[in-house]
């Protein structure tokens, strides 16, 4: 049997409560109820103060929920949620950028701290939000935005305050990552896996924003913001799905001694903020390649920790909301105590690198005519643009002759005007897949 001993030393709140207004009641907001119910006595502990869910706004007050709601705790308009003078702190998990923006901005103007898990609405007005919060003196939390229920942003904006973070590599979506998963272990085609996925409720009935990488971009940018202290939006980060990933890349890769993943890149390039989105090979042997299904992971690297790596369940109504509960916690404290946590890092004013200026190595399958001279006129057109060739492999001869490149580091820009100087030439069929290639630092 567990004994619970006596804790002295309570802080000035101890026995105050604090009241929530909660604006979303779906997978992750019925998760934040059904975590403050059962773990109440523990976050009470940790905070110092009780949390109680006071106001719930619902899309449909008929709708059964698989946690104990009283009714006259529910409303279809999120508005008395964030107007009720017994509110006291906003928790916003409806997802979207309206009406979510502008009741999250209402909040902050009425001096209540706000705690949110909305990633789209923070990596595209998050300027907006943040200098709201801070002409409010209010908190402003957004653990859950990144991750899921890994810890990544109070890390990087508070525990690494006294690092010089140079570089995030992370695999930032968990609907890709078992994707690519799938199709190397199981040898899946891109449409099984992804009707798998599907299945498992891992991706939508419209997995656009999955695998078009529009989630992952978002994630990215707002981490790149803490890391380097300045602002960066999801319009800022290049974008390339996971659409035209095939069997022949994932085969390639595993022969080479690669492993595809979804990978998000972040990192300074002579003071430039460079942040990218895009499947890439990176090293079997390096810590992200052991990340499978729908698991992500950020490998962190800095001046004086060296390298650092945060893994785990990135998504889902639970692990998303111990996130939420884990920010609740904190800015219900600070409220009781008169403080505030530590706001928005944005103060440094960085150009954006565009991805024609960035460089690294690549991967390119091309289907050739299978007679001499070819491999010279293809090496040509390397050379012209100031590409170098690093190894190549044939596959196949005659009509099903392939070429398999692996090239040194180049600028994007001059790997991409190779690539359409190559579909102009004679002897090449068609270039079948570019990926880039990560190789360990």
């Amino acid at each position: 049997m567990t004994t619970r001993r006596q804790v002295r030393g309570r802080a000035a709140g101890a026995g105050r409560t604090v009241r929530v207004g909660l604006l979303g009641c779906g997978t992750v907001g019925q998760a934040v109820v059904r975590l403050l119910l059962e773990h109440e006595e523990d976050v009470t502990l940790r905070a110092g103060v009780r949390l109680e869910v006071a106001r719930i706004a619902v899309r449909d007050l008929d709708k059964p929920r698989d946690v104990p709601l009283d009714a006259g705790r529910l409303t279809d308009d999120p508005e008395q949620v964030v107007k009720d003078p017994d509110v006291e702190v906003v928790c916003e998990v409806m997802g979207g950028m309206e009406p979510a923006r502008s009741l999250i901005l209402a909040a902050l103007d009425a001096g209540k701290p706000v705690v949110t898990a909305n990633k789209e609405l923070l990596a595209t007005m998050g300027r907006q939000i943040l200098d709201r919060a801070e002409e409010s003196g209010v908190d402003l939390a957004f653990e859950a935005s990144v991750g899921g229920g890994i810890p990544l942003v109070r890390p990087l904006k508070e525990s690494l305050a006294g690092e010089r973070v140079t570089r995030l590599v992370g695999i930032l979506n968990g609907t890709t990552n078992y994707i690519l998963t799938r199709m190397t272990e199981d040898e899946l085609a891109f449409d099984e896996a992804l009707a798998e996925a599907q299945a498992l409720g891992y991706a939508e009935a419209d997995p656009s924003a999955d695998v078009g990488g529009h989630d992952a971009a978002a994630k990215c940018a707002i981490l790149a913001s803490i890391a380097f202290n300045a602002r960066v939006t999801a319009r800022d980060v290049f974008r390339e799905g996971i659409e035209r990933v095939g069997p022949e890349d994932i085969r390639n890769a595993e022969l080479l001694g690669y492993v595809i993943k979804p990978v998000a890149i972040a990192e300074l390039e002579d003071d430039d903020v460079a942040v990218r989105v895009h499947p890439a090979m990176i090293p079997s042997n390096h810590p992200l390649a052991a990340v499978r299904e729908a698991f992500n992971a950020v490998f962190v690297q800095g001046k004086e920790v060296g390298e650092l790596m945060l893994y785990g369940r990135g998504a889902g109504g639970g692990p998303t909301a111990t996130a939420v509960v884990g920010d609740l916690v904190r800015v219900s404290r600070n409220l009781v105590l008169g403080g505030r946590g530590v706001g928005c890092t944005c103060y440094l004013d960085r150009s954006i690198r565009p991805m024609g200026d960035m460089e690294g190595a690549y991967y390119l399958l091309l289907d050739v005519e299978d007679r001499p001279g070819v491999l010279a006129q293809i090496a040509g057109v390397f050379g012209e643009n100031e590409v170098s060739i690093k190894s190549v492999w044939q596959e196949g001869t005659g009509q099903g002759a392939q070429l398999i490149l692996i090239t040194h580091r180049a600028r994007e820009g001059a790997l991409q005007k190779t690539v359409r100087e190559l579909e102009g030439l004679e002897p090449l069929r068609k270039v079948k897949s570019v990926l880039r290639v990560e190789e360990s630092e």
